[in-house]
């Protein structure tokens, strides 16, 4: 069974693989903002969730439509964290990086990974459906030249909510409510759930073992 991963991003591919997972990398092409704006111009305002869902799900079909994705599983991610209200994707430079962890200091903020999928197998279902799954991030009370010299890394530019539990942030998350790996990208029991619903047991996405001689 063939299993495409429609993300860039190497820490759910790496949250994949240590679940015995090996999935095939495509990444979308998917204009983020353009997508956002899209879908609030045809659905009105959106919560934090729905905007995780709806660019998972952006990313899934832009995949899903390329022949190399024919005969294949496909799964589309994207994480917002949700803080006061708003949601964050990455910083936008250095400066939106330390001012948003000027104001996430000491507080907390709801992470929303949204996951899509897509059964392009030739005798599969054909379903696409989607899910959001939430987990609540505690931040710790860092100073400025904390803050100053984790985003001096570049580590916050590239992640959704300026920050990483399972990097260089780790050490500045106090504690979560929820599943840990939804906080790195992609949760794996939301996952499984996806799978159950078109039939599919998890441990069919694993290799078969090979037999030692």
């Amino acid at each position: 069974m063939r299993f495409v991963l429609a993300s860039a991003s190497p820490a759910r591919l790496a949250t994949l693989r240590s679940a015995g997972v090996q999935p095939e990398v495509l990444v979308s092409d998917v204009d983020e903002p353009a997508a956002t704006a899209e879908a609030e111009k045809r659905y009105g305002a959106l919560e934090p969730a729905g905007v995780a869902l709806i660019l998972a799900r952006a990313k899934c079909e832009d995949v899903a439509g390329r022949d190399e994705a024919d005969d294949a599983l496909v799964l589309g991610c994207d994480s917002v964290l949700e803080f006061e209200g708003a949601a964050h994707g990455k910083p936008s430079d250095s400066s939106d990086a330390i001012a948003r962890w000027q104001r996430m200091r000491g507080k907390s903020g709801i992470l929303h990974s949204g996951h899509w999928l897509i059964d392009n197998r030739d005798d599969g279902t054909g379903a696409t459906f989607g899910v959001t799954a939430s987990t609540v991030v505690h931040f710790a009370d860092i100073d400025d030249a904390e803050i100053e010299a984790y985003v001096a890394t570049g580590e916050p530019l590239y992640v959704a909510g300026a920050f990483t539990v399972d990097g260089l942030g780790g050490p500045f998350v106090t504690s979560i409510e929820g599943d840990y790996h939804n906080v790195v990208g992609v949760s794996l029991p939301a996952l499984r759930e996806l799978l159950q619903e078109i039939g599919i047991s998890w441990h069919e996405l694993r290799p078969a073992p090979t037999e030692s001689v």
